[in-house]
């Protein structure tokens, strides 16, 4: 099973052009999708859930037109998106139920079956009697998975997943999605490194609407290793080195600014070699099309 997307593009009516022909190709399992706000994630992961129309370009996912026939796409789809509202007031349980009702669940023992069996799963069938309005971040997320998996979909698509959770619901809701994405499609759309670092064993970058790399993360590694340097500089020093050198992160530590710069000549001048990593991947894909430094 794979989700194939061919030369998809989009532009929106004030001439903001948010896909500009992408193709990917998304296998089952966890697939990252990384990108800069505004890089044209969202938008793709609408136009894959049926929410919106592409000017041009297909989607397939196992042998359905998801453009042409909605219908059979949203019965096999689930969907986090970023901002979901919920009703403050009906408890966890009430809403599952009446979700599955609204996908098609019509026995009450089997939704009663389907809705514990659920909330289990994302741990919050203790909460189950409680107000939506009373979960914590982290708890509204994972009542979000429970949602998306109403129906059994085999494409589930989470829209920048762990924004704003702290490292412990962060950590919960990585095993929730890897144990996910053993058996369907998990499409993760984020503009954090880490989480496609923890869970992806493929993705791809997107930057101004354009893939820019695709493929295993380690495939990534390999662009950078051996071209990354490190050096600490005062703040002060920053725009004499941009000049000189292709400066792909800056990070404040101590009061000085660690400059990572990628090269692919050996740089003296105090210059540390260090092992790439994947945000250095990431930095470097999308300086091609905007300043890292600057975004």
């Amino acid at each position: 099973m794979e989700l194939l997307i061919k030369n998809l593009s989009k532009t929106y009516s004030n001439g903001v052009k948010a896909l500009n022909d992408i193709s990917l190709t998304i296998p089952q399992g966890m697939f990252g999708l990384l990108g800069p706000n505004g890089a044209g994630k969202s938008t793709l992961m609408r136009t894959i859930a049926t929410l919106q129309d592409a000017d041009s370009g297909s989607i397939q996912l196992d042998g359905i037109d998801v453009l042409k026939d909605k219908q059979s796409v949203r019965e096999r789809l689930g969907y986090l998106p970023q901002d979901f509202g919920l009703y403050p007031r009906i408890n966890a349980e009430t809403m599952l139920d009446h979700i599955a009702q609204m996908k098609g669940i019509g026995s009450k023992s089997d939704r009663k079956e389907l809705v514990a069996s659920l909330l289990q799963k994302v741990n919050l069938f203790k909460d189950r009697k409680k107000g939506l309005g009373t979960f914590s971040g982290g708890m509204r997320q994972r009542f979000g998975i429970a949602q998306a998996l109403v129906g059994n979909p085999s494409l589930i698509i989470v829209d920048e997943p762990t924004a704003g959770l702290d490292p412990s619901e962060r950590n919960r809701f990585y095993n929730l999605l890897s144990e996910i994405g053993e058996n369907t499609i998990v499409i993760l759309s984020t503009h954090i490194v880490e989480d496609v670092n923890t869970l992806c064993s493929n993705m791809a970058i997107i930057c101004s609407g354009e893939v820019l790399m695709q493929g295993k993360p380690k495939d990534g590694l390999a662009m950078v290793q051996g071209k990354i340097y490190q050096k600490a500089i005062e703040k002060s020093e920053l725009d004499h080195y941009r000049k000189d050198y292709h400066v792909i992160s800056t990070k404040l530590i101590g009061g000085k600014l660690s400059l990572r710069i990628e090269s692919e000549e050996r740089l003296g001048n105090d210059f540390e070699p260090v092992a790439g990593d994947l945000e250095d991947v990431y930095f470097s894909v999308i300086s091609k099309k905007v300043d890292p430094i600057t975004i």
